[in-house]
């Protein structure tokens, strides 16, 4: 195969260089997004009080993560063919497949927006959602759900941009999100005053921005995968392999989802202070989570154009090279978040019992998290060669079902946070062992190859 040095090319190089530089941005790009979580929770808590941050991220934030996460989940077969066609050199290929991808995504967006603006309220009545949250969870939802297509398409764009190696442009166009974000919630909060719906509104807005700065990069391009909206069809050999490395993946999303909408719950039942806790600890922990992420979503694009190009040696090593990284991330975070966390809640909320809760919580997490990297490493390798269903499977079992069966026995017969909080620690353990197991047997690697064949 023809060596392409002058594109983002992850199949030359020293392995463990070229995964850093790859990672970086996407680690920054994500740790930029919680600054802003971290300042949208702070201007809900606050400036509009703890029954909207009870609203925004109580019930509601469930709903999106289990509706919006599957399809951004999806996103990720796309980008799996994509890598894999670019790192083989296919060109053709890689143009189609994008403009397939786009079109996909930009339909699914619109269904799901119509969905959302009417079964709202019945979701959230679903879940036992507080009545004192109610009204402003349905507005924040149905404003939420305006910007869905938005959303899907700037994933997607995102997710293709990565899996041809180019993780600066995304980091760079969130960053603009960001901060358009952070700037368009103090104006409609604190100046309009207008609450959860300007959360919301600000919202959908910076995702309007940053989703038009993407297009606007692959309309330039000179690369395969530019955008021409000529190539935005939907064609049956592209689809039938996104969809069967996208399903399985925004199933272990929607899977996620369930569960937590389950111990969601759960949370609702211990009453107003524990929901707004709850919610709070995404915003004090959220940057392992998205670092962890970003990790992932770098070691699948890595292994993906990799496995395209027949290196099967560099993707050993990047498997090893993956985990002592993710592995030193992880403690040094965990001791980062454990450190700062209470000074942090000091300055999103003034509500002591809040932050006394939301500390509690985080001590029941924080120490566990490196039972998580496992897992995180390892799925993002099978996902990049293509091995989706079997990952989810194990995951769906020792995270999911474990999680449900523990709400619906443990919980009922101890009725605390502490119980309803080691599900997730005891859930890691079980998942990341059986992970492991199947992964050191390789039979993933035998089912490891160019995903389109014509």
């Amino acid at each position: 195969m023809e060596q392409r040095l002058d594109r983002k090319d992850l199949t030359q190089g020293v392995v463990w260089k070229k995964l850093l530089i790859f990672f970086l941005p996407i680690a920054a790009g994500t740790c930029i997004q919680q600054l802003y979580n971290a300042v949208d929770g702070l201007i809900v808590g606050r400036f509009v009080g703890t029954i909207a941050l009870a609203a925004v991220g109580g019930s509601a934030a469930q709903i999106i993560n289990l509706l919006i996460g599957f399809f951004v989940a999806t996103t990720a077969g796309a980008s799996v063919v994509i890598a894999q066609v670019y790192g083989a050199g296919r060109d053709e290929d890689v143009r189609l497949a994008a403009g397939n991808a786009l079109a996909v995504f930009a339909l699914l967006g619109l269904v799901l927006m119509a969905f959302g603006l009417v079964a709202t309220p019945a979701m959230l009545r679903l879940l036992h959602t507080p009545e004192d949250t109610m009204e402003a969870s349905i507005l924040y939802l149905r404003i939420y759900f305006l910007g869905v297509p938005f959303v899907l398409i700037l994933n997607m764009e995102s997710n293709m941009l990565r899996s041809v190696g180019d993780s600066f442009s995304p980091f760079l166009y969130m960053v603009a999100g960001c901060v358009s974000n952070i700037v368009l919630d103090t104006v409609f909060v604190l100046l309009f005053h207008w609450g959860v719906a300007g959360v919301a509104i600000a919202t959908v807005l910076a995702q309007v921005l940053n989703m038009g700065l993407l297009t606007w990069k692959l309309l330039r391009t000179q690369e395969s995968y530019r955008l021409s909206f000529r190539d935005m069809k939907l064609r049956g050999v592209y689809l039938r392999n996104m969809m069967r490395l996208g399903v399985p993946s925004g199933l272990q999303s929607s899977m996620y989802a369930v569960s937590n909408m389950i111990i969601q719950v759960g949370v609702n039942s211990l009453g107003t202070i524990v929901v707004a806790s709850w919610a709070m600890t995404g915003k004090t922990d959220g940057i392992f989570w998205a670092v962890s992420n970003a990790l992932g979503a770098a070691i699948t694009s890595f292994i993906g154009q990799n496995l395209g190009a027949g290196r099967q040696d560099r993707v050993k090593l990047c498997v090893k090279q993956g985990l002592i990284l993710a592995f030193s991330v992880t403690v040094s975070l965990s001791a980062l978040i454990m450190l700062l966390g209470r000074p942090l809640l000091h300055i999103l909320t003034e509500d002591q019992a809040v932050i006394d809760t939301t500390y509690q919580i985080m001590t029941y997490f924080v120490p566990f998290y490196f039972t998580w990297t496992l897992i995180e490493v390892l799925s993002a390798v099978l996902r990049g060669a293509g091995d989706a269903v079997r990952p989810v499977v194990i995951i769906g079992l020792g995270i999911c079902l474990l999680r449900i069966l523990w709400i619906l026995t443990l919980f009922q017969w101890f009725h605390t946070l502490l119980v309803l909080s080691l599900c997730y620690v005891v859930s890691w353990v079980v998942t990341s062992t059986a992970m492991t197991i199947y992964y050191r047997r390789g039979r993933w690697m035998q089912r490891a190859n160019v995903t389109v064949e014509r």
